[in-house]
């Protein structure tokens, strides 16, 4: 019985191998990542600066007022933006954070925000935790109006990814 279980595999082995079956496979292209509608593609750009924006605020949340949640925060904050950047790469479309600096933007009202964040938080810390909640809350509302403006499952997981994140933000700064 045993010797039959060995001949078997390799008898189909051989017959794949030697005698082939049609013609020959080529190797599977990579699938194209499809293409973003104009609102997509917006949001994506806006999402990649507004996780930056809360990143650089954080930051400048910690330097200022050394409070722990700011700088675990603004970690988080770094792989969401970098989240969004592969997305970026993968639909080909210009990322807006890849040359500028901490606290500097594309996008003017994010400019504008995130130098009122700044002066707001550098009150006390209080206010800088407030800062925190207003941030998580923007981007809780932000990412929704971005979930409902596509249909496609990549972008929907990593959006949902980072929504669970800003509600565990969220959550720390009221705490």
């Amino acid at each position: 019985m045993k010797r039959s279980m060995l001949v078997l595999p390799f008898a189909l082995f051989i017959a794949m191998v030697v005698i082939p079956a049609g013609p020959v496979a080529q190797p599977l292209a990579a699938p194209a990542a499809g293409v973003l509608t104009a609102q997509e593609a917006a949001d994506m750009q806006y999402l990649r600066e507004e996780e930056k924006l809360a990143r650089d605020v954080y930051n400048v949340m910690f330097e200022k007022w050394q409070l722990r949640v700011f700088s675990n925060i603004a970690e988080s904050e770094q792989r969401h933006a970098d989240a969004v950047k592969s997305l970026i790469i993968k639909y080909g479309i210009t990322d807006p954070a890849a040359t500028t600096a901490p606290g500097v933007f594309q996008n003017g009202e994010l400019q504008t925000l995130y130098n009122d964040l700044v002066s707001r938080g550098s009150v006390s810390k209080d206010a800088a935790l407030g800062v925190g909640v207003l941030i998580e809350e923007t981007d809780i509302a932000d990412l929704k109006k971005a979930m409902a403006n596509t249909s496609k499952a990549d972008i929907l997981r990593v959006y949902g990814n980072l929504l669970d994140g800003s509600y565990s933000h969220l959550a720390a700064f009221s705490r």
